[in-house]
């Protein structure tokens, strides 16, 4: 299943009955089980509904890191970035794409 961007976005937990999506990569992950994490009260809840690639490299909350843009990211934030995806490949499915 691919997902635009402006798809992706309708998957951030605030409506109970959809999953919630983050995406690494372009690659869309189902996070709905740690929902407690990136639901509406959760501590990662800005990155649902988004490809969150650049904040997880740089370990960043902030909105302005929040995108799909790795291109001028250091070595040691590419290694952190592969660290996460690895993370949610063990805990979460890969449901689709975000399509450009």
């Amino acid at each position: 299943m691919d997902l635009t961007p402006q798809e992706l976005s309708q998957y951030k937990g605030t409506d109970p009955s959809k999953p919630i999506y983050v995406a690494i990569k372009g690659r869309i992950f189902d996070v709905t089980t740690g929902k407690s994490f990136y639901g509406p009260d959760g501590s990662y809840s800005m990155f649902a509904g988004k490809d969150a690639s650049r904040a997880l490299a740089k370990m960043s909350k902030n909105d302005e890191d929040i995108s799909p843009s790795i291109d001028d990211l250091s070595e040691k934030e590419i290694g952190v970035l592969n660290d996460w995806e690895k993370k949610f490949e063990a805990k979460y499915p890969v449901i689709g794409r975000v399509a450009s």
